[in-house]
Order: C-alpha cells, then sequence, then structure tokens
C-alpha cells in the first residue's frame, strides 16, 4: 500500500479534489478530449497487462474470502468495467481486494453466502448515497495512524489465514476467524502438515518477489502460478487444487438475479455492510489518490463513490464480491501506458475473454499457490517504514497500536472505532490545553 496520507495522528488525506463536486464521469471527459487509435492501442496493452495480473490475483483473494474463484473473477470483471466506465479517476483498476478477505470471510462463516450478496449489495447502496450526498470528503479525515494501523492488521490477519492452505493442513471444522482461535485450531491439525504444499507454496512467493527485483516487466504473479500449476501436474504432486476443492470454474457469467431479501435478514446484515462501505470507500479513495500523484491528474471523489457504489450492486447481482479500487493494479495500469478509463474497462474484457476460453485448466492451479500470492499480497499492504515512523510518537503510537491490536484481535470496525475515539481524545485534550493556557 503507498503512503499518501500526512505521518500525525490527527492527519486527513490531501485535498487533491478540485473538481470533486461534478458528477460527470472521467470516461466522458476523455472521449469528449479526442479518442485516437494510438490512445485505443496503449489503452488495449496496459488492460492487457492488468488481466494478466488480475485473473491469478482475483482468483486467490476469493478462495481465501471462503468463496469459490469464479466468483473472485465474475467481481473483477462486473466491477471492474463499471468503476472503469462510470468513476471519477481516468486510471483507476476496480476489484476484488485483498483488504476485503478478512470481512468477506467473517460473514461467509458466519452468516453464509446469500448474507455477503445482500451485504455487498447494501455497501452499494451506502457507497452510492454518500456520493450523491457529497460525503466522501469526511473519509478522508481518518486519522492517518489509523489507516496504517487497521492496514497492517488486515496484512498479518490474511498472512495467517494462508497457512492452512500454504502448508496443507486438513483442519476437523471451520477455520475460526479470529486470531487466537485460529492459531489454537491451526496447532491441532499440524499432523496433517504437507511439506510439499509448502514448497509450491513458498515457491510462488519466492518467485514473485525475484521476478519484481530480476524482472519487474514480467507478469510474475502469472508465471509463478503456471509454474506451479505445471508441477503439480507433471508431477502428481500431492497437493489440492481448485478442481479438487471447488470441481472448476464455469465458462462464462452467471444470470444476474437478486439475493434473498427479508427484514430480518437486512437488519442483520446492516452492522456488517457499514463496515464494508467504510473499508470500500477508504481504499477507493486512497488508490484514487495515489493515481494522482502518479500522474498528476485529480480524480473526482464523490463520482468516484458512486461508480464504487453501482459496481458493487452490480458485483452483488451477478454472485461477486465487494469491489474496491485496488493500489496495485491501478498502478500497474499507470506503469503500463494506459491513458483513458478505457484501459480499465478492456481489462475486465480481456479477463472475461480468458474466463471463457482458458476456465478448464484453473481446475489445476494447486491452492498452495494461491497462498503463495497472497503472502505477498499481505507483505505489500504492510507499511513498515510508516509503522516505525509512527511509534517515535506516543500520540500516534497510541492510536496505531490500538487500531492495529483491535483490528488483528477483533475485527476492523472495532480497529477503526477504537482508533478514531482515542484519536478524537488527543485532539480534545490538546485544544482544551491550549484554551487553558491562552486564559
Amino acid at each position: 500500500m503507498v503512503p499518501v496520507l500526512p505521518r500525525a495522528y490527527g492527519g486527513q488525506m490531501p485535498d487533491g479534489t478540485a473538481t470533486a463536486h461534478r458528477y460527470w464521469p472521467k470516461l466522458a471527459t476523455t472521449l469528449i478530449e479526442g479518442y485516437g487509435f494510438d490512445t485505443l492501442r496503449r489503452d488495449a496493452m496496459a488492460g492487457l497487462t492488468v488481466a494478466i495480473l488480475a485473473l491469478p490475483l482475483s482468483m486467490a483473494i476469493a478462495v481465501a474470502s471462503g468463496v469459490s474463484p469464479d466468483r473472485g473473477i465474475y467481481t473483477a470483471i462486473i466491477g471492474g468495467f463499471l468503476v472503469s466506465a462510470l468513476g471519477g479517476s481516468r486510471f483507476q483498476i476496480g476489484g476484488p481486494a485483498g483488504a476485503f478477505i478478512v470481512l468477506v470471510a467473517a460473514t461467509v462463516t458466519r452468516l453464509g453466502i446469500d448474507a455477503l450478496i445482500l451485504t455487498v449489495l447494501m455497501s452499494g447502496a451506502m457507497l452510492t448515497l454518500i456520493g450523491v450526498l457529497r460525503l466522501g470528503s469526511l473519509i478522508r479525515y481518518i486519522p492517518y495512524a489509523v489507516t496504517v494501523g487497521f492496514t497492517s492488521g488486515i496484512a498479518v490477519t490474511i498472512a495467517l489465514s494462508q497457512i492452512k492452505d500454504l502448508a496443507g493442513l486438513k483442519l476437523v471444522g471451520t477455520e475460526p476467524g479470529p486470531v487466537l482461535p485460529k492459531l489454537f485450531v491451526l496447532g491441532q491439525a499440524l499432523p496433517t502438515f504437507n511439506p510439499v504444499a509448502l514448497v509450491v507454496g513458498a515457491g510462488v512467493a519466492a518467485t514473485i518477489l525475484g521476478l519484481r527485483r530480476l524482472r519487474p516487466g514480467w507478469p510474475g504473479m502469472l508465471v509463478a502460478v503456471v509454474a506451479a500449476t505445471l508441477a503439480t501436474t507433471l508431477l502428481h504432486l500431492p497437493v489440492e487444487t481448485i478442481g479438487s476443492r471447488f470441481g472448476g470454474i464455469p465458462h462464462g457469467l452467471p444470470m444476474p438475479h437478486l439475493p434473498k431479501i427479508s427484514l430480518e435478514m437486512l437488519m442483520t446484515v446492516f452492522p456488517v455492510a457499514l463496515s464494508f462501505t467504510l473499508l470500500g470507500g477508504l481504499e477507493s479513495l486512497l488508490s484514487a489518490k495515489v493515481a494522482d500523484g502518479m500522474t498528476g491528474r485529480v480524480h473526482r471523489s464523490n463520482m468516484e463513490l458512486v461508480a464504487q457504489g453501482v459496481a458493487n450492486m452490480a458485483s452483488a447481482l451477478f454472485g461477486g464480491i465487494s469491489v474496491t479500487g485496488t493500489i496495485a493494479r491501478t498502478a500497474t495500469n499507470i506503469r503500463a501506458g494506459a491513458r483513458t478509463p478505457v484501459a480499465g474497462m478492456l481489462h475486465a474484457v480481456f479477463l472475461l475473454g480468458f474466463l471463457v476460453v482458458a476456465a478448464p485448466l484453473a481446475s489445476y492451479v494447486p491452492l498452495a499457490a494461491l497462498a503463495g500470492i497472497l503472502v505477498v499480497v499481505a507483505w505489500n499492504m504492510i507499511e513498515r517504514r510508516e509503522f516505525a515512523s509512527l511509534l517515535t510518537q506516543w500520540r500516534p503510537a497510541m492510536v496505531l497500536l490500538a487500531t492495529f491490536g483491535l483490528t488483528l484481535l477483533h475485527d476492523l470496525t472495532a480497529g477503526i472505532m477504537a482508533g478514531c475515539g482515542l484519536a478524537a481524545l488527543f485532539w480534545i485534550a490538546a485544544r482544551t490545553r491550549r484554551t487553558f493556557t491562552r486564559s
């Protein structure tokens, strides 16, 4: 995750929203400015590059979230297309994100898949409403230490959630969501440890990190997953695959349909939908702000939230999971030469083509390989320098550790509430002290 916030517990995201009042997608703006063949060529190459990255990553995020891998691809196709077509950023790439793994997995475990789809639908409606009411700027006042704290807490939780598939462990019953019970259950399953799975997963992680250093232009995730899949298939390695757990991936998109809706279920998922909405808004605006910093452009924050909301509602109708702006894929899109939102739309089209043509091949992908991808994702999410810097100042350190600890040991909502509450108390105390000093 790229840091873009001031290094202070009470900091807020930089402004950069001079045109945020405009409800006008950046796609329309770029088309009005003129769109030629050279721009299309650049957008197509960028879209293909991002699609190659998004394919294995979307499946890995879905599996780690407790759903089948096809739901991750549906999310990237539907959500990715709409975020680019309707959004307030020229370069934002939408899709499933690692930050949502913990929330999605907990929702599926506790309430089931239908409740998850309803939660995504509700959070999409909330994001749209926040954008329409021009409330996007409120999200920008989340303290920086809180952002670093919950991001790092989520990253550690993601890494711990991959131990099962990375080590090939066989659990009795469902894997718990909270960290301490999870570690206890994983410890009980240690006798089922599969060293071959660990070699596959660690090999994938090492390949991704190695190619990033030696051949940064190569699609490291895809190369690593293809190599692991070939080795597993040709050598008949005894590891679990997508096919053995999920039975494969369909050749195309499902027909859209509404989840089961009742007043009781709406009341049950409402608090969860609030968490999805807060995290989705934060991640999307952070990603758009990173794109601004890389390109010198300015995104329209409220239009971006409207697009994210519509994308989530559409993803839910197709059985997908949460959609948000993704920093790694957005940065890849920019570095690959994207010029307009058409690149993001084409990335979704290319993903659909992969799904139609190569769906049967996904059955051979080892789950340990997907776990290896997410270990790298978790490592990249932790803002190590920012974390260490905040620890040198006692007030930001208190906010950081409260957010990090509660996110890790309880959940995201508790972490954010604790961090924001503590930061507010520090701010009030500082204002009160200054008032008494002046008087």
